[in-house]
């Protein structure tokens, strides 16, 4: 093969795959989707293959396609290790980086933090997706993930940026109405508003009290995927809610929720996630330690009442 295809190319066919869609790739890399089209042109000339099936409404990958995306994967990773071996990424934030996490922590909480950093490293590209659910960092092509509570996969860097807690809560409306829970089985007569995000059981709630560890299944009428929206119901007085310390201190305060059973929680604490390979990532670290700062001065005052639960040391990896 006298022609091989420029590094450039092969991260926008990657960015085109993730996508799919010419023009979502273009409106994230600042070019017109006449560029997308010709630039992935001359790489499926260069390769001699048919990289990607296009219509006028939708884009699919070809079988050729995907065994050329694991591939640039791969490359672009070890292109990246060497450019950090050779430059000054060690030392000064500078490039794309790319983080995920869920919706609502990631609208309240991570979001204006990212604006700071943003203002403080003007030779850093943030691209922030708000996902509620499981994320494939590797093949999403995320630098971090941004998580509250949870497994963690054995081969990724896993650090504590905030502790927080799960409790459960309700409008004093709806305790006056229902009474109050005496005991975690009681939940089981209540109307709990339950929820699913990311790989969290839906229905099934475990929690950490005088007693140790118990697992209580809850149910209701309202249901829903996003936490929003049980918090809201919860305030609108239907039922009981499991939610994190960071999203209901306030309301907490105020006394428009009130603490049920407040002798159990479920540890919930908020981690960094992220590949071995951006150990040593100037801009990672920067991010994971201005998150950790900021998150850790807008703490509600219900996380440093409370005790804490066994937390991973901040330079823990799982």
């Amino acid at each position: 093969m006298n022609n091989l295809p420029p590094i450039e190319d092969l991260k926008l066919f990657c960015a085109v795959v993730r996508k799919l869609s010419f023009v979502a790739t273009a409106n994230d890399w600042g070019c017109s989707p006449a560029f997308v089209t010709k630039r992935i042109s001359l790489l499926e000339s260069a390769l001699r293959v048919r990289l990607l099936h296009r219509t006028t409404r939708r884009v699919s990958v070809t079988e050729d396609g995907h065994t050329v995306f694991q591939w640039a994967q791969r490359i672009l990773e070890d292109f990246d290790e060497m450019s950090r071996a050779i430059s000054s990424s060690r030392t000064t934030p500078r490039g794309l980086l790319r983080i995920s996490t869920s919706t609502g922590f990631g609208r309240k909480r991570v979001a204006p933090a990212l604006s700071e950093l943003a203002g403080l490293y003007p030779s850093l590209r943030i691209h922030l997706e708000l996902l509620d659910r499981p994320v494939d960092m590797l093949g999403e092509g995320f630098d971090i993930d941004v998580r509250i509570g949870g497994e963690y996969e054995p081969h990724f860097i896993v650090k504590r940026i905030s502790a927080n807690r799960r409790v459960l809560c309700a409008a004093p409306a709806y305790l006056e109405r229902h009474g109050t829970p005496r005991d975690l089985s009681d939940l089981g007569k209540h109307q709990c508003i339950v929820n699913r995000e990311r790989d969290l059981p839906m229905g099934v709630w475990r929690l950490t009290g005088p007693g140790g560890l118990r697992t209580v299944k809850v149910s209701g009428p309202l249901s829903a995927n996003n936490g929003e929206i049980i918090h809201r119901w919860a305030l609108d007085g239907h039922g009981i809610i499991l939610r994190s310390t960071w999203d209901v201190s306030t309301n907490l305060k105020t006394g428009r929720l009130v603490m049920v059973l407040p002798e159990y929680y479920q540890d919930a604490e908020v981690c960094a996630v992220y590949p071995s390979r951006l150990a040593e990532s100037a801009k990672v670290r920067v991010c994971v330690q201005f998150l950790a700062k900021k998150l850790k001065s807008e703490h509600g005052a219900v996380n440093e009442s409370a005790s804490p639960g066994t937390l991973h040391s901040p330079d823990t990896v799982l």
